[in-house]
């Protein structure tokens, strides 16, 4: 009996402690769970020079692993590969960095943010990691940096995966072209509270975040808020005036195309143009998913990816 006290008496210290800390210092315990993530994913952070600029990144797995890069999407950052890294680092060498724009990477306004752009600045990133050759994957923004990185730089991959990819478009359209062409951005963020709207609208199922979580989301888009604007209207550009549909048909490398069904951002019927037009290429879409597969279903997800890397 006497040990059950204990550990009763610890269990409470320990939760009143966690409440102290996220009414005191939510930022201090959001690091803490991000960081408790990556070392379930079994992820290390590490930074690199690419040219003149810090590329951070996360990286897990075998170091004689076949190179897997993933790619995050617009407003995301290496960490949105965290949840997914447990089902996929037994193998291979998993490596998600930030882009330049995002997370800890460069966030300059002067900088240019196009999709050729990026997808030259992934391929200096992989030169200086010394990576010849790789698999690579990336989710809606990262998607199309992915797809355009097969297109002007085929030598260097084995595969690809598109997990809900811009960059193409589809016999119907989504919510957010809708919104989008009447010149509304449906992923800015105008308040702690508006992050309930925007995490509906990239996720199928509610995502319960905590209101100080919450108001931490809404800090990190408004001191950047120029610059994702800037961005997010780059994309909107690249994706609706020089959509790749008519460039499909040179992608060389084998490709998985993964869609969540209930995408409100970039509609499911992209499935059918990418895996028409691509040759090789094979697709998975899943039910009661949303944009974000690898976050919604990870093990799913990463079965049905893991079968498709074992090809090549």
């Amino acid at each position: 009996m006497e040990a059950v006290e204990i550990f009763l008496t610890v269990l409470g210290i320990l939760m009143v402690s966690l409440l102290a800390l996220y009414v005191l210092f939510p930022r201090t315990l959001y690091g803490f769970l991000r960081n408790g993530l990556r070392r379930k994913g079994k992820l290390t952070a590490k930074s690199i020079k690419v040219g003149n600029l810090i590329w951070p990144y996360l990286e897990g797995g075998p170091a004689d692993g076949e190179p897997l890069v993933l790619l995050h999407g617009f407003g995301g950052d290496k960490d949105n590969w965290a949840i997914y890294a447990p089902e996929i680092v037994g193998k291979y060498r998993l490596i998600a960095p930030d882009l330049p724009g995002f997370g800890e990477n460069i966030r300059d306004i002067a900088h240019d943010y196009d999709m050729a752009t990026q997808a030259a600045r992934v391929r200096d990133f992989l030169d200086a990691m010394g990576i010849e050759k790789c698999h690579i994957g990336g989710n809606s923004m990262g998607g199309f940096v992915s797809l355009r990185f097969a297109l002007d730089y085929p030598e260097r991959l084995l595969s690809m995966t598109l997990f809900n990819n811009a960059g193409v478009i589809g016999a119907n359209e989504s919510k957010l072209q809708k919104e989008a062409q009447s010149g509304k951005n449906p992923l800015e963020i105008h308040s702690p509270e508006d992050v309930k709207r925007m995490l509906a609208f990239v996720a199928h199922k509610p995502m319960k975040v905590p209101g100080k979580f919450r108001k931490i989301f809404y800090e990190d888009f408004a001191v950047h808020r120029e610059l994702l604007d800037k961005i997010f209207w780059t994309l909107v550009e690249d994706g609706t005036a020089k959509p790749l549909n008519d460039q499909l048909g040179q992608v060389k490398a084998p490709t998985l195309i993964i869609w969540g069904r209930h995408d409100q951002l970039i509609d499911v019927s992209c499935v059918d143009v990418l895996e028409n037009g691509i040759p090789n290429a094979e697709s998975v879409v899943f039910e009661e998913v949303g944009h974000i597969p690898m976050i919604e279903n990870p093990k799913g997800t990463a079965k049905r990816h893991l079968e498709f890397l074992a090809k090549y």
